[in-house]
């Protein structure tokens, strides 16, 4: 057996005086000087010799301590199996809360199974640990079962266990659930209300995130820094951009500290939304960065027209700055590449992510490489790239190579197409789009007997494809109308307003048209020849300048 150190022992104890000290004291004292598993070792012998292993308390440490900061969850096991009396219920958590966080979360799981055989009764710690564990591993059912077991023991009004139950199910994307247990919850913390905005803005109800949000401050509850991030991204996601704008305004008049992970969202907020000149301002005046921070801008830039500005950023970013692009960074240059047609840049940049800078392609990367080769109009190289592909294509990669197809060889002359269609097809055989553009696709290269038996299929399985939407912001809100469908409320009263704004223009431009002939000494009317024609000229004149400044 390895000896502690001297140096670690208190000197009474190294003197052989131990009036000073009971043992039990002493393993305590020893445990607070502990720092490897040996020591702990031989401070459980000496628990083991002095006849101690029977007080709960000191077994109870010997776990916190070897499952949480040693992080050995294998020992800890070994101290609550051979436990002689049973251990308390924090003992049980320290081990629940050491799986949780560990690579093995579904064992914090088994472990409470054990404490309910066993007989001990689970405390307000217990759950919050285990929702935890299966929110790591995904464990939907057995969340739920927990969900169950705290409601019978009492802990449904408990809001540390709401709050977790809240995360739980917002990570198992099952936000009605999340959004049930918060409205139910008596009382709510901030903690509460950035949990649901959270469960929200990660399935993507931006909506209901955004309803949270106003509730929490009729509530009076004033949101904090993780709470700007979050209506941050909800406005980058949308393009909202009145409303970041004015979460940009409310965290400047709050006075908070724009630390990294809120510059950060703003960086990204403006940029999706297209304000690149703010979006530049605030990365400018970040004196922290981070890759996120490089790889939003650089993302902006590119998708927004700036590719080469973009490419010179990420230079700079590797030369100037000891920050390493990651997967999200590669994104963007490749869609800056793909947009300024820089072909040979794409597949160098390609080449080094993953032989310089050890980032796998992902599916994204690849989908990335196939746009630039098809814009460039290589259609063929972006054929064979596919087909070299160690990835399975989807059929996004499928549907952009279709499309650069139908740019730039809609006849079909090169026989890629045809291709391209038989395997998104086989793909996505009932995807309304995908029949819609492969009836295009034979259409134009006179195959009308192949064109109509496709759109036979979209007719008899009743297809049809999504129609184009368009969006506009007013007020902060966004809306959305879609092409052929219309589910505006109130939208009778809107049409009946234009009915009547329409009419009031035409007054007006009546009026301003008989002013005028006045002015000439004309008569009013609509008389044909030379007369006519100037006052037509005369009065498409002045109409197109109403047209032009006419503010309703």
């Amino acid at each position: 057996m390895v000896r502690l150190p001297v140096s670690i022992f208190p000197p009474k104890l190294v003197n052989g005086n131990t009036s000073f000290l009971h043992k039990k004291d002493q393993c305590l004292f020893l445990l607070n000087l502990c720092s490897s598993i040996d020591h702990l070792s031989q401070i459980h012998a000496q628990i083991q010799v002095s006849a101690l292993q029977q007080d709960t308390h000191l077994i109870s440490q010997l776990i916190q301590f070897s499952s949480l900061s040693l992080k050995n969850l294998r020992y800890a096991q070994s101290i609550l199996d051979h436990s002689v009396n049973p251990l308390p219920p924090s003992a049980w958590n320290h081990l629940i809360r050491g799986y949780a966080a560990s690579k093995s979360p579904r064992d914090a799981i088994r472990v409470f199974l054990r404490m309910r055989r066993d007989g001990i009764t689970p405390n307000s710690l217990t759950f919050p640990f285990l929702l935890k564990a299966c929110s790591s591993c995904f464990a939907i059912r057995e969340g739920k079962q927990i969900h169950g077991n705290a409601i019978r023991y009492g802990f449904d009004c408990d809001v540390y266990v709401n709050n977790n139950l809240i995360h739980f199910y917002g990570r198992s994307k099952k936000v009605l659930d999340a959004c049930k247990v918060f409205d139910n919850m008596l009382l709510r913390t901030l903690v509460s209300w950035n949990s649901v905005i959270t469960s929200c803005v990660e399935s993507s109800w931006l909506g209901y995130a955004i309803r949270y949000f106003v509730k929490m401050r009729d509530f009076g509850f004033e949101p904090d820094e993780t709470t700007m991030v979050l209506m941050l991204t909800v406005c980058a996601e949308n393009g909202n951009l009145g409303l970041g704008r004015w979460i940009h305004s409310q965290v400047i008049e709050r006075g908070m500290l724009m630390n990294l992970q809120l510059g950060t969202a703003l960086v990204d907020m403006y940029a999706k939304s297209g304000a690149l000149c703010y979006a530049k301002l605030v990365f400018d005046r970040m004196g922290v960065k981070n890759v996120w921070t490089w790889s939003a801008m650089i993302l902006g830039l590119a998708q927004h027209g700036f590719a080469k500005e973009g490419l010179q950023l990420f230079l700079k970013m590797i030369s100037k700055s000891s920050i390493r692009p990651n997967s999200v960074t590669f994104v963007g240059v490749l869609c800056a590449c793909s947009h300024a047609g820089l072909v040979d840049d794409g597949f160098r940049y390609f080449h080094e992510m993953e032989h310089e800078y050890g980032i796998k392609p992902m599916i994204i990367h690849y989908g990335a490489m196939v746009d630039m080769l098809g814009r460039a109009g290589y259609l063929k190289e972006a054929y064979n790239f596919i087909m070299s592909m160690p990835l399975q294509p989807d059929p996004i990669v499928w549907r952009t190579l279709l499309s650069a197809c139908t740019v730039h060889d809609a006849k079909d002359n090169t026989g890629v197409a045809n291709k391209v269609m038989k395997e998104l097809l086989q793909l996505e055989p009932r995807r309304a789009g995908n029949l819609v553009m492969v009836a295009n696709m034979y259409a134009d290269t006179g195959m009308w007997e192949k064109a109509g038996k496709v759109r036979r299929v979209l007719k008899d399985g009743r297809l049809k494809k999504k129609g184009g939407e368009s969006c506009f912001e007013l007020a902060g809100s966004i809306h959305r109308f879609s092409s052929g469908y219309n589910s505006l409320d109130g939208r009778e009263y809107i049409y009946n307003l234009l009915d009547g704004l329409n009419l009031h223009m035409q007054n007006v431009y009546a009026y301003e048209a008989r002013t005028l002939l006045r002015r000439h000494g004309r008569k009013v009317g609509h008389g044909s020849g030379h007369g006519g024609t100037q006052v037509g000229l005369g009065w498409g004149k002045r109409l197109g300048f109403f047209l032009k400044n006419y503010k309703i």
